[in-house]
Formats: C-alpha cells, sequence, structure tokens
C-alpha cells in the first residue's frame, strides 16, 4: 500500500510537500520508500504521466526530521531554486522542542562545525580547522513548558546538523535527539525538530511564497 503523500502546493514548476518523520528525503543505503519516491507516484499518477518523472532535489530534511520539502518540477526551477539555497536567499523556519530552556529568551549561536562523515555527526571546532564550516542560527523562545521550551530556530547558514548542535550548545538537547544530547528516544525514533515553513521566490513568476506545515501529531508536540 502506497503510503500517502501530504501536498502543500503544486504547480507546473514547484511540488511542496510535507515530509513525516523518520522517512528519508531521497532514496538512501536502508533501501526504504523516500519522500522522493512517494512525490514522483504522485505526479505521475495525478498528471497521468507517461515513464519516468523528473523532480528536481534543491535541499533535504535529516531522517528524523519533520516538514515542508521543495522539489523542483523542470530543470529550469532546479537551477533557479539550487542557486537561492547557494546564496541564502531562501528563508527557513524551524519549531524544535528541546529539554530545558536557554538562558536567554533569544540570541544568536554560531560555531565553526567539522563533520565526522564515518559516524555521521558534527562537532564544534575551532576557526580554521581543515574542512570546518561556519554555522550561524538564530534562535527564540515560543513557549516555555513544564520541563522545556518550544524554540523557533532561523538558520542563516545551510550546514549538516546545524539546528541540532545549535541547540546542544545551548544546554537544551533536542527531544529524542539521542546523538546530541538527549537522554530518552521519542516513541517513533523521530527527533522534535519540524521545518516548520519555507519561503523562496518562485522560479518563474518572481512572487515570493511561503509555505507552511504543522507540526507532527505526536503527543509531545501537544504541549
Amino acid at each position: 500500500m502506497t503510503r500517502p503523500l501530504d501536498v502543500l502546493f503544486c504547480d507546473n514548476h514547484l511540488l511542496v510537500v510535507a515530509k513525516p518523520a523518520c522517512l528519508p528525503t531521497v532514496p538512501d543505503d536502508s533501501g526504504d520508500t523516500s519522500l522522493l519516491d512517494l512525490a514522483k507516484t504522485w505526479i505521475a499518477r495525478e498528471f497521468a504521466k507517461p515513464g519516468a518523472v523528473f523532480l528536481g532535489v534543491v535541499h533535504r530534511l535529516d531522517r528524523p526530521v519533520s516538514g515542508v520539502v521543495l522539489f523542483a518540477r523542470t530543470s529550469k526551477a532546479a537551477d533557479r531554486l539550487s542557486a537561492q539555497f547557494r546564496e541564502r536567499t531562501v528563508s527557513k523556519t524551524y519549531w524544535g522542542l528541546v529539554r530545558g530552556t536557554p538562558r536567554a529568551p533569544a540570541g544568536e549561536v554560531e560555531h565553526w562545525l567539522w563533520k565526522d562523515r564515518q559516524r555521521n555527526r558534527v562537532h564544534i571546532v575551532e576557526e580554521g580547522r581543515e574542512a570546518s564550516r561556519l554555522a550561524v542560527t538564530r534562535y527564540s523562545v515560543l513557549e516555555r513548558r513544564k520541563t522545556g521550551a518550544l524554540l523557533e530556530l532561523t538558520p542563516r547558514t545551510g550546514r549538516a546538523h546545524q539546528l541540532r548542535v545549535a541547540c546542544a550548545s545551548l544546554g537544551t538537547p533536542l527531544l529524542g535527539d539521542l546523538k546530541y544530547g538527549a537522554d530518552t528516544a521519542l516513541e517513533d525514533r523521530s527527533i522534535a525538530l519540524h521545518a516548520r515553513s519555507l519561503e523562496v521566490e518562485h522560479p518563474t513568476l518572481h512572487t515570493r511564497e511561503r509555505w507552511v506545515a504543522e507540526p507532527p501529531s505526536l503527543t509531545v508536540w501537544k504541549g
């Protein structure tokens, strides 16, 4: 049985969907069905397209993360959207549920990060280390909860695991993120990080477009 796809927007150039947690954005070594697979199946069925379906991958979410994902339906759109991500003209907002509360209600976290690709883990390192990259994240406390907080996170750069490391560096690891300091797993093995909104310039209309995805239905998100 094909898993349903939560489509937020579709036109001749774009497909925007809400990714469930624990689903890979693109095919990986697990062999599990990916969001890209589901999206191509949906396009083929919705538009009665014979043969292979083109969808350009212009950004990704980590497997345990949920939220807005944008695909390009044409190669021209893929090129233009990829350029926006490279040039950091895309606006991305995430929600994160953390253990504890940051000392300041809002602020900016800046680190040099180095990725251990063998272990798929990112470390904070000194500036100048070979292969390290600067990561900048803004955060604010949206809601204080009994044992933690709901944070709004805005990445100013696009580094691997950037938001996960930023939360851990504040002494407030994301719930369920065992790799970066959480003490217990969530029931579905996700981490409490959700790509709440994404805003880009439409590749042909040149209007600013924004899409929002509701957080997962897990009890932990209900407050």
